[in-house]
């Protein structure tokens, strides 16, 4: 185990107990002995009030490396659900995830988890990890334009 990648957890471990949004959960998982491993968090996002994820709690499993926070997290919805960008495998598609997009090592626990929160109801259909999905949701905001 990395050292800096320790450190940074249990940092982002007092900083989320601390002062975290509401409804949102973040906790290291355990392990089968019942220790906690820092490198494996299960957190729960609530659906954004006034849309159609309101009223749920969507299950997230972080998952960090030695290298982190040079390298980002992967983080995968479980059980999944039929987005734009969520694969199939569960695995969340957000630029702030990927290194060679958006990924800064100051990224915190907290916006990570505030990013996924907005990307449910916010698709970015030019990066699907879900092609019919994406395919859905482009051609219903389409028909939804048309509508109004």
């Amino acid at each position: 185990m990395s050292g800096i990648a320790v450190f940074r957890l249990v940092e982002e471990r007092r900083a989320w107990r601390k002062n975290h949004p509401f409804g949102f959960v973040a906790k290291p998982a355990r392990d089968s002995d019942g220790t906690l491993n820092l490198f494996k968090f299960v957190c729960a996002v609530p659906g954004k009030k006034g849309t159609i994820w309101e009223g749920g709690l969507y299950k997230i499993h972080i998952y960090f490396n030695d290298a982190y926070p040079s390298t980002p997290p992967i983080c995968k919805l479980d059980p999944l659900v039929y987005h734009p960008n969520v694969s199939y495998s569960g695995r969340i598609c957000l630029s702030i995830l990927y290194e060679d997009q958006g990924w800064k090592p100051a990224i915190s626990l907290r916006e990570i988890l505030i990013g996924i929160q907005d990307l449910l109801d916010d698709p970015n259909p030019n990066d699907p990890a879900q092609d019919g999905a994406s395919l859905v949701y482009v051609r219903n905001r389409y028909i939804v334009a048309i509508w109004e």
